[in-house]
């Protein structure tokens, strides 16, 4: 059997991939103009969430047990201002932040769930600070998620049970249980 914190580990990996999906799915959606899009000057367009998302994970989990969570080499404030990147870039970018984040996470023992970490010099055992970033990144996906919705409009393919389906979707769950 396998122990708790080994569970733990195996569990926040399978959600942070299943958010990292769902944002994905949802730059399926999308044309290239709608990264950029923002309603107002205060708020973030899915471009700028992904700067911050991926300038977040590169500063936490790069050295996460040795090393500060904030990196001197990060420019926080420069992640939300509006610049011009491609698809590609914005993908390129998004795939760095997340690699560094999974790559960290997969080479965590449950050993190492105890130790004492730092973020912007502040000391948490590593298990909070990964209950943390499991916070914040959903946090960020639902609002590309928002947005996707927002400027697709009814041509939006839910990502979830569509609205009036939960019927539906329970039968059809309990016609095929998942084994």
């Amino acid at each position: 059997m396998d122990s708790l914190g080994n569970i733990f580990l195996a569990s926040a990996i399978s959600r942070v991939k299943y958010y990292k999906i769902l944002a994905e799915k949802t730059f399926g959606q999308l044309e290239d103009r709608d990264f950029h899009y923002q309603p107002d000057p205060q708020s973030n367009s899915i471009a700028i969430i992904i700067q911050h998302m991926s300038g977040n994970m590169l500063s936490r989990w790069t050295g996460f047990l040795t090393e500060d969570g904030e990196k001197n080499w990060r420019n926080r404030d420069k992640e939300f201002n509006s610049r011009e990147f491609s698809r590609a870039q914005l993908m390129e970018i998004w795939e760095k932040g997340w690699n560094c984040f999974i790559d960290a996470l997969q080479s965590l023992k449950e050993e190492d769930l105890l130790k004492t970490i730092h973020i912007r010099t502040e000391s948490l055992i590593a298990l909070d600070a990964i209950n943390r970033q499991i916070a914040h990144y959903p946090y960020h996906v639902g609002q590309i998620v928002y947005i996707g919705k927002l400027l697709r409009g009814n041509k939006w393919q839910s990502l979830s049970i569509a609205k009036g389906k939960s019927d539906d979707y329970n039968r059809m769950m309990s016609e095929n249980p998942k084994q």
